[in-house]
């Protein structure tokens, strides 16, 4: 007899077609565990899926989160550590994970069909049958090291967030909001004094509450085949069947059967401190409950009644209490969605002595809205444009369809009638019939009249001290009760765990799975046309460049089009920052603050900010200005339009209004500079930029923007440029009609076109409302794209000489670094598929320095910066104990690679290509990220067309001994004395710990406060100023201290 081919045991909840997006909604349910699946096909190269788990716990021990990290060490089949992302990184896949506060999902990203199948039934096994050893619980969640000191993953993680503004004032407002019993009280991350107690048996009983197939979505967004996939999970079903509940074992959904969170009955108001160096400028969280996110009306009305209140600089509460009354940077807002929906206001930049008042302003002012008639034309705008934004991100970014499918689970009704919500935008037409009344009774039901919980935090040195003097106290006391004797016994089980984790993985396990072809990877292809100037890079044969030349042509500014079947226009026009003289490139951020928020001469009369604005959102779907890194170049400008078709020339009219036709008036440019001063407390708190900053400072010269546009250039220019405006406004109106003359040029304008060609109204020659602008001149050459090596400062060019700065931050409880060394400079080097290859070997999940440093619990991350034509290379350390130490086990563990002792592994290595697989996937996931990527490849980076095709290629054949060649040649002198400089910030207590590993490693050492680098590009203050600037941390002998300087001789 024939086989009987099994039918997988799932049935078909539904499936529906969006009205609005090519994309097809597909919902199923396991008969035998109730699992769910949700499939939104679109097209495209990448797939990408979500395993989402609804994970509810009453207490701050966060289990969810260890248990999210936990899953990765091995599986009941596959009791390995690193195995799952070994196998991921071999199958053009990546894996990660989040924990929220009311649930946990597991990514797979993939490029390919092939290979998520293939990753798919082992990352299932992971979460629902993870192995959960002690060891593992050891290295990963916490653990006391042989220096009395605590460490671990996750523990390294929380302790870079628990005690900043944005955590404490978060905590404190939903432990106001929720009582006791009601999940979303309680820190899901885990909060540091509980990690240090949490057991892996809490940890177990977690999972077995919460982690059962019928509490697990599996979600996937992209070109997927069905069939394969329920046969995949009816054969994954099988094969845990007698491991997990069954459908009558007896089961609470989270949060739903769970105690709901009752209405608040009073207003709370109260103060959080944060402990700062700087006491300047607080911030401010307002709560309040909101409609069911489920209600699809009112959930849209939340959002269009906040865009409305603070959506723009246009917005009325954005507009008094940040632009005319200058009380705060922004307000900015967000709302969970929940079936009991929170609603989140948030004034930052705001002084701290008038927090208070600003609070009460902003209570105040919504009371001031709801009882006077709205702007209903403006409201009705705010409801058009946020219907062409949802059909836009239904077109272009899968997270659109991700977030709504994750909430309909968590939430929604399991017959999927909630789900079936987003088929249409019925609720827009809803929407615009609302009368006045209606919006304001909305308004004072669910804000202006209802409680809510007000938070002020307040930035305290007191707190700093205190925190400092706390955490000293308790790791003495620890230290002492312990003895050598116990800190002794507690470095035999850290180095025990390691041991058992790193068990290694035969090889012929790994070769149960093959690497996919790739021809599953359904890439996106865009065809380019090019007019003007940007034919000097070649004229393509494409039916998109007949029809560009069959058009009417006009002046040749530089055009390139992409050609791709999208709905909509992208624009965008790099504009090189080359000619700007340097007194005036600080000035770029506020030029660019400003850029749409200014008023202009229209028709020969004055417009007034607001009604640019008002105007712009009328005609757009989005706009921005900012810097073009994400075209390749980090020096250039980039001005970005994303429209509807029939808006095509009025956007290029709004370019050419924007650029010449703009008024620089004193009150705006003051307004820009109040919330920039408002904004850089906080900014100075991140210890990952600052340590950025300062590597920025030391190795570019002071002529390139990324040096100009620093926080720390902003802390003195800017306070200086307020006093000048007061005293001299012409002189600085000068200026910024001087730096727009220099930035707006015909030889300076590169623009990108990507739409669908055949359909845009006269592609060419509308240009010529841009072109034929005063002063433009059409026969100038190009000016070129700024070579990156050319804004190296000496120490840039050839690092070493440096040595080592760390910078003590109060508002630090953990470390950062960033080591800089000389590293390839074209992408024209014949080294550099190995060097991509040799990245993507060391820092693979589970790969050389993931063990090495993460696995030790010697940092949450560590990575190298993927620059090619710069000149040089990085080493980042990210969020540990002591960066020094991560350095250190980082270098070591290179070196073996390097010189052979530590063997490659295979496995690793094809992950590691697969891995740039991947990348070019990522390059061109989205119809408009695949046409940037052709601008990229060819008008930024002068490579010819299909360069990243022929890399994967170039990648297959690279050979061990060219790997371990350009780790010893390009990447070994990132850790090597005399070849490179490190930049250090941490936590006060870390101090002389640093200078201490730092020196021994023989690095010269000192020991730098933030101040000393900033710069102020010539603009000097009045004479006696005081630097005003009181947010470093100095210790009893002050700042700028030397540390000793490590031995010379090590040099060699």
């Amino acid at each position: 007899m024939p086989s009987q081919v099994k039918t997988p045991r799932f049935r078909k909840i539904q499936s529906f077609q969006l009205d609005y997006a090519p994309t097809t909604i597909t919902q199923y349910e396991s008969e035998r565990t109730g699992m769910r699946v949700i499939v939104a096909d679109r097209e495209g190269p990448k797939i990408n899926g979500y395993f989402a788990l609804p994970t509810e716990i009453l207490d701050d021990s966060g289990a969810p989160h260890t248990l999210e990290h936990l899953i990765f060490m091995g599986s009941k089949s596959y009791q390995y550590k690193g195995l799952l992302d070994k196998l991921a990184g071999r199958a053009y896949s990546s894996t990660n994970a989040w924990t929220a506060v009311d649930h946990t999902a597991y990514t797979l990203e993939t490029a390919g069909w092939d290979g998520f199948a293939q990753i798919l039934p082992v990352y299932l096994e992971h979460v629902m049958l993870p192995t959960l050893t002690d060891d593992a619980c050891i290295t990963e969640v916490h653990h006391i090291d042989g220096e009395g000191n605590d460490a671990g993953v996750v523990y390294s993680e929380m302790q870079g967030v628990q005690y900043g503004s944005s955590e404490l004032m978060d905590l404190r407002a939903r432990r106001l909001l929720y009582p006791e019993g009601v999940g979303f009280r309680y820190e899901t991350g885990g909060m540091l004094e509980s990690l240090r107690v949490l057991t892996n048996e809490r940890i177990r009983e977690f999972h077995k509450a919460m982690y059962r197939p019928q509490n697990m979505a599996v979600v996937i967004v992209g070109d997927a085949d069905h069939e394969d996939l329920l046969r995949i999970l009816d054969e994954f079903e099988e094969s845990i069947k007698d491991d997990v509940p069954g459908l009558d074992a007896k089961f609470k959904r989270p949060f739903i059967d769970s105690l709901q969170p009752p209405a608040l009955r009073q207003t709370y108001l109260e103060t959080v401190e944060f402990p700062e160096e700087d006491e300047s400028t607080g911030e401010i969280l307002v709560a309040f409950f909101g409609p069911s996110c489920f209600d699809n009306i009112q959930a849209t009305a939340v959002s269009i009644i906040m865009t409305y209140l603070c959506g723009s600089s246009v917005s009325v509460i954005e507009n008094v209490m940040v632009e005319k009354e200058e009380l705060a940077s922004s307000v900015s807002w967000w709302w969970d969605a929940r079936p009991n929906s929170i609603i989140w206001l948030q004034p930052t930049g705001v002084a701290t002595e008038k927090l208070a008042f600003v609070e009460q302003r902003l209570m105040s002012l919504l009371k001031e809205v709801a009882s006077n008639p709205l702007d209903m034309s403006y409201v009705k705008e705010c409801i058009q444009r946020e219907r062409r934004q949802n059909k836009f991100y239904a077109e272009g970014n899968e997270q659109y369809y991700s977030q709504n499918m994750i909430t309909d689970y968590l939430f929604g009704n399991r017959d999927g009638s909630t789900l079936e919500e987003i088929q249409t935008m019925a609720e827009y037409d809803v929407l615009e019939a609302w009368t006045d009344e209606q919006w304001r009774e909305f308004l004072r039901k669910w804000i202006s009249d209802a409680h809510h919980v007000s938070i002020l935090g307040k930035p305290s040195q007191s707190a700093a001290k205190k925190l400092k003097e706390t955490e000293e106290a308790r790791l003495a006391k620890r230290k002492q009760e312990l003895g050598e004797e116990g800190l002794a016994k507690l470095a035999e089980r850290l180095e025990t765990a390691k041991k058992n984790n790193e068990k290694p993985i035969p090889p012929e396990v790994l070769d149960k799975w093959p690497v996919p072809k790739t021809d599953s990877i359904h890439f996106i292809e865009s065809s380019t046309a090019r007019s003007g100037k940007a034919k000097s890079l070649g004229v393509p044969n494409t039916s998109a460049q007949n029809t560009i030349d069959a058009a009417p042509q006009g002046l040749p500014l530089f055009i390139q089009y992409e050609d791709v079947p999208t709905n909509f226009v992208h624009l965008t026009v790099h504009i090189g920052t080359k000619d700007i003289p340097t007194k005036f490139k600080p000035l770029l951020p506020l030029f660019q603050g400003n850029f749409f928020n200014s008023p202009v001469m229209l028709n020969g009369s004055r417009v007034e900010f607001e009604d640019v604005v008002k105007q712009l959102e009328k005609d757009t779907i989005s706009y921005a200005i900012g810097g073009a890194g994400r075209l390749g170049d980090s020096e250039g400008l980039a001005i970005q339009f994303q429209v509807e078709k029939e808006k095509y020339e009025t956007m290029i009219e709004w370019l050419r209004t924007l650029m010449f036709d703009v008024i620089f008036d004193p009150v705006r440019i003051n307004a820009a500079v109040t919330k920039a001063l408002a904004d850089i407390p906080e900014a100075k708190r991140d210890g990952r930029d600052m340590a950025y900053e300062v590597d920025t400072a030391i190795h570019f010269i002071p002529e390139a923007y990324n040096v100009a546009r620093r926080t720390l250039v902003k802390a003195v220019y800017f306070r200086r440029l307020k006093k000048l405006l007061e005293s001299e406004p012409d002189t600085v109106l000068s200026w910024f009609k001087d730096l727009s003359r220099s930035l707006f040029t015909f030889q300076n304008l590169r623009i990108l076109v990507t739409a669908d060609v055949e359909k845009l109204p006269n592609p060419v020659a509308a240009w010529d409302h841009l072109a034929s602008a005063p002063g433009l001149d059409p026969t100038k050459d190009l000016v070129p794209i700024t070579n990156p090596i050319s804004i190296l400062s000496s120490e840039g060019k050839t690092p070493g000489s440096f040595g080592s700065v760390i910078i003590p931050m109060a508002t630090l409880e953990s470390s950062f670094s960033v080591s800089t060394a000389s590293g390839l400079s074209s992408y024209a080097d014949p080294r550099l598929p190995a060097y991509l290859v040799a990245l993507g070997y060391l820092e693979a999940v589970e790969g050389p320095l993931w063990t090495a440093v993460r696995g030790n619990g010697l940092a949450y991350g560590v990575g190298f910066n993927r620059e090619v034509s710069g000149g040089y290379i990085q080493f980042r350390v990210f969020r540990s104990p002591d960066a020094s130490k991560a350095i250190e086990a980082a270098r070591t563990k290179v070196a073996k690679i390097a010189s052979g002792e530590e063997p490659l592994d295979r496995h690793l290595v094809e992950g590691a290509m697969s891995g740039v697989v991947l990348s070019v996937a990522d390059d061109q996931a989205t119809m408009a990220a695949a046409a940037q990527q052709n601008f990229v490849t060819g008008v930024v980076r002068g490579l010819e067309a299909g360069w990243n095709r022929q890399l994967i290629t170039r990648v297959r054949n690279v050979t061990a001994d060219e790997i371990r060649k350009v780790m010893t040649d390009v990447i070994l002198p990132v850790f090597t004395l005399g070849k490179s400089n490190v930049v250090v910030t941490c936590a006060p207590i870390m101090e002389e710990g640093m200078v201490k590993g730092l020196s021994t490693m023989g690095y010269k050492t000192q020991v730098r406060a933030l101040s000393d680098f900033h710069e102020d590009y010539g603009l000097k203050g009045p004479e006696g100023e005081e630097e005003e600037d009181e947010d470093e941390y100095t210790d009893e002998n002050g700042s700028g201290s030397e540390g000793s300087s490590g031995d010379e001789s090590m040099e060699d």
